[in-house]
């Protein structure tokens, strides 16, 4: 498979363009960004070419990984799809429901594969979990809490781009909790409850459609030593947590397998745009109730 991809941040430069390169199934074919001497600085460190014109790229290639802010990924990921381009997609899809709907679509529409890189979902132990999860059921709550220290003071680490500082923890770490409580405790029905703490903090409670409720706590802005990633599950099993462990990079090179499989067999990816959608519908509702709150 021919990939292209779009962008040349700190994700790309660091995960997706090395797995690309060595990812034994794909022909790294090119890099488009919006900044063209990123770009060319970028394809030369992977051997492969810069392209000025997106247009262009997406003409010679089969699928397209994007590591772009999510509503600059959505517009680019439906001419991508129009152009009959697969997907490997970032986490939001887009931070407005209508621009997640059309990037749906248009992989619909143009039927290609989708896969959007939920980082949790790709990684081993993580993965195998949840599924045991899912088929156990009888679960009574959940809580998730997924910390970072993105934006601390004068240290604010090499992701603090500008559209978390715009858009907070709510749409950067939230689409990883719902990732893994949605597969396990179903469906969210309504967004409870939504309360704001220090910083970007944001607290959420989650009706879900089997019965379960969930918290989710999320944070770009936690001190250095409160840094976590966690879930905690309580039900007719007892108690269970979440697994650590795994990678980026080798999360990126699973979700890579999993498109190449999805293009080839025409199946619906657990962690398609779909999927991508529904959870741009839970974080906006949550938004909708932080503003309100505000008001």
């Amino acid at each position: 498979m021919r990939i292209g991809l779009l962008g040349t941040g700190p994700w790309a430069r660091m995960i997706h363009a090395p797995v690309l390169q060595a990812h034994e199934s794909l022909d790294f074919a090119g890099v488009w960004g919006r900044r063209p001497e990123a770009a060319k600085e970028l394809a030369d460190r992977h051997g492969t070419r810069a392209y000025d014109d997106v247009d262009a790229l997406l003409a010679d290639v089969d699928a397209v990984a994007v590591a772009l802010p999510p509503d600059v990924q959505a517009q680019l990921a439906v001419r991508a799809a129009e152009a009959g381009c697969h997907l490997l997609l970032d986490k939001p899809v887009a931070t407005t429901v209508a621009g997640a709907r059309e990037v749906v679509r248009a992989a619909r529409e143009a039927r290609v594969a989708s896969v959007v890189f939920f980082t949790t979902r790709f990684m081993p132990e993580a993965g195998t979990w949840i599924a045991e999860q899912a088929r156990t059921g009888g679960w009574f709550t959940g809580h998730a809490q997924w910390l970072g220290d993105v934006f601390h003071g004068e240290s604010d680490s090499t992701f603090a781009t500008p559209w978390r500082g715009e858009k907070g923890a709510v749409w950067d770490v939230g689409p990883h909790a719902l990732s893994v409580l949605l597969p396990v405790l179903g469906d969210v029905r309504r967004v409870a409850a939504a309360a704001r703490g220090p910083h970007d903090t944001v607290h959420l409670v989650l009706d879900h459609a089997d019965g379960a409720s969930s918290t989710v706590t999320l944070s770009l802005t936690a001190p250095p030593a409160a840094t976590a990633a966690d879930v905690e599950l309580r039900g007719d099993a007892g108690v269970t947590r979440l697994p650590r462990g795994g990678d980026a990079a080798g999360a990126l090179t699973r979700a890579a397998d999993e498109l190449i499989a999805a293009a080839r067999d025409g199946r619906p990816h657990a962690c398609d745009a779909a999927f991508g959608l529904r959870v741009t519908e839970i974080l906006a509702e949550a938004e909708d109730l932080l503003t309100d709150g505000a008001r």
